[in-house]
Formats: structure tokens, C-alpha cells, sequence
């Protein structure tokens, strides 16, 4: 009896103290973070996740933990963490999927930008514009030339209906004016396989998603969609080769639930930025395509404010049935 007395007197004192330990900014984090990832492992979500996790947990000594949270659309990862328990031990990565999500207008469980607040913008990725070599065109330029010589008859594949790919294709179609019919896909590997069978003659995706093909002679690139040219790939923009002020962005960021107190967010914010200038990071993402961002909060914020006015307004201008 007296064991039980003394053991509920020593809970009774140390829960206040655990407590205080866990909600202290200074001591974050005393137990493992929980990265949620919206899809599955092996996309570039995950990769990009578990290189940020694995150097956080090395720097913080505290395990940063990847779960794999898939389904709707990459809507269940997020939802989840939106409604975690505001306390910064569960986290969430975000990509500009997310936000064309939001501008479409499509009914979801969360608001991007209400129930979730940002941490920072891990990465910026361009796409390739690459294509079948039955298609004879070897510069954006003769692409649109060819697209309006052909109305209807230029099919290109994405991994589905209001992806970044589907708006991406959608953006050059309203800017160029010209026709392309978009066919929805599952994923990378499914787009690829027709376009090698010639069902589809255009795509837009990451380097490290087609290099593999282009390398081997299967397929062909024409231009990145970024603003300026990269080092690591000897391709002009397609702003330069024909069609000027076009440009898409893929990005990943990372968020936590609106209702996480600013201080252990600062302090999430920190370990990550740390983490993702250690040089080994920087090689990692680098080869993959991606470009290491770091940006603060409100960096971040009002970037995913831009982008989603950005594919609203596209929306709205092209008249795009999307849901």
C-alpha cells in the first residue's frame, strides 16, 4: 500500500514535469518527430523527406521519424497533419500538388493556408519538357509551330487531373494558344511506358524522372521550365526558346498544424534550415534536380499565397473543368 502511495505521488509530481519539459521550445524535441509524407516511398516527396529527417535526427539526437501517409490524392497525409495534436512533434511535407489542389477549387478535408501554417520551403524542382522522338520537333518553338499545325492531334500524358504536370501543359496551351488534349495518367512510370508505345507524344516531369530515358535514346528533352537555365542540365528555358514569361516550379515544403505555438515552430524551422545547408544534403538533393531553398515562415507562406493565385487565375482565364 505504501509502494502504491509513493509511486502515485511520484507520477502525480512528475507529469507537470514532463509536461513542461515537452512544451518547453528550449529543451524541443524531448521525443521523436513524426514526418508525414502524403505518398508513397520512392517519390520524390519521400526521398526528399527522409534525406532532411535522417540529417535532423543526426543533428538533434532525436529521432525524426518518415510515415508514409497515402491516398486521396496526396490529401490524407495532410489532413492528418493539419489535425495532429498541436504540440510540433508531427510534421507534414507539402509540394506545389497541394497547392494546384487548393486553386481547383476541389472539395477538401483541410485549407492550405488556414489549417496549416508553414515552416519552410525545402526545395525548388523544374521540369523537362521532353517527348517521343516521333515527334519531329527539336525546340519549343517548332513545338507550338507544330501543336497549331495539328489542333487536337498532340496528346500529353500527366499524372493526373489537376496535377502541377496537367497545369503545366494547360499554362503553355492558354499561353501559346494552341490545342493539346491531356491524358491522366497514374504515374511516372505508366506516362513514360506510352510515350515509348507512342500513345502520347509529350510530357512534363523532373530530370531525375526521365534522364534514365533520355540517355538510353528512348525519349527526348527540349527545354526546363524554370526561369533561368540550371548547370546541371544543357537545356535552354522554355521562356528563351519560344515561349517568353512561361515557367512552372515544382517545390516541397514542410508544415505542421496552424495551431502549433510559434516558438516550437521557430525552433522546427531552425533544425531544418540547419539541416538543409550541411553540405552532404545539399550534394544529395542537388542530384536529384532540386535546389535547396530555406526560407523563413513568412517566405514560405506567401510564397504557397502566389503560387495557388497563380493556377487560380490560369483556372478561371483557360476555363478548365477540372473536378
Amino acid at each position: 500500500m505504501t509502494r502504491t502511495i509513493t509511486l502515485c505521488f511520484a507520477a502525480a509530481f512528475l507529469a507537470p514535469a514532463l509536461h513542461a519539459a515537452q512544451s518547453d521550445p528550449a529543451r524541443f524535441p524531448t521525443k521523436p518527430v513524426r514526418f508525414i509524407v502524403s505518398y508513397s516511398a520512392g517519390a520524390g516527396t519521400d526521398t526528399t523527406a527522409r534525406v532532411i529527417a535522417a540529417k535532423m535526427s543526426e543533428n538533434w539526437g532525436q529521432q525524426v521519424i518518415v510515415d508514409n501517409r497515402t491516398g486521396g490524392g496526396g490529401t490524407i497525409g495532410v489532413d492528418y497533419t493539419a489535425n495532429a495534436n498541436p504540440d510540433g512533434y508531427t510534421i507534414g511535407l507539402v509540394s506545389a500538388s497541394q497547392a494546384t489542389a487548393q486553386a481547383s477549387g476541389q472539395k477538401l478535408p483541410y485549407d492550405l493556408l488556414k489549417d496549416l501554417q508553414p515552416i519552410t520551403q525545402a526545395t525548388s524542382i523544374y521540369y523537362v519538357v521532353y517527348h517521343s522522338p516521333s515527334l519531329p520537333v527539336k525546340s519549343i518553338r517548332e513545338l507550338i509551330a507544330y501543336a497549331k499545325a495539328n489542333p487536337g492531334k498532340l496528346n500529353y500524358g500527366t499524372s493526373g487531373t489537376g496535377s502541377l504536370q496537367h497545369l503545366a501543359g494547360e499554362l503553355m496551351s492558354h499561353m501559346a494558344g494552341i490545342r493539346m488534349v491531356h491524358v491522366p495518367y497514374k504515374g511516372a512510370t505508366n506516362i513514360i511506358a506510352a510515350m515509348i508505345a507512342n500513345d502520347i507524344q509529350l510530357g512534363f516531369n523532373s530530370t531525375f524522372s526521365v534522364r534514365p530515358q533520355v540517355t538510353a535514346g528512348r525519349l527526348r528533352w527540349l527545354a526546363i521550365t524554370a526561369s533561368r537555365r540550371s548547370p546541371a542540365v544543357d537545356l535552354p528555358t522554355v521562356s528563351e526558346s519560344g515561349l517568353p514569361g512561361y515557367e512552372v516550379q515544382q517545390w516541397y515544403g514542410v508544415v505542421t498544424s496552424a495551431k502549433v505555438p510559434a516558438p516550437i515552430v521557430a525552433r522546427l524551422h531552425g533544425a531544418m534550415v540547419e539541416a538543409l545547408k550541411a553540405p552532404d544534403v545539399v550534394q544529395r538533393l542537388t542530384a536529384d534536380g532540386s535546389e535547396v531553398v530555406g526560407s523563413t515562415p513568412a517566405q514560405f507562406g506567401a510564397y504557397m499565397r502566389s503560387d495557388i493565385a497563380k493556377w487560380r487565375k490560369l483556372i478561371k482565364e483557360a476555363d478548365l473543368k477540372l473536378h
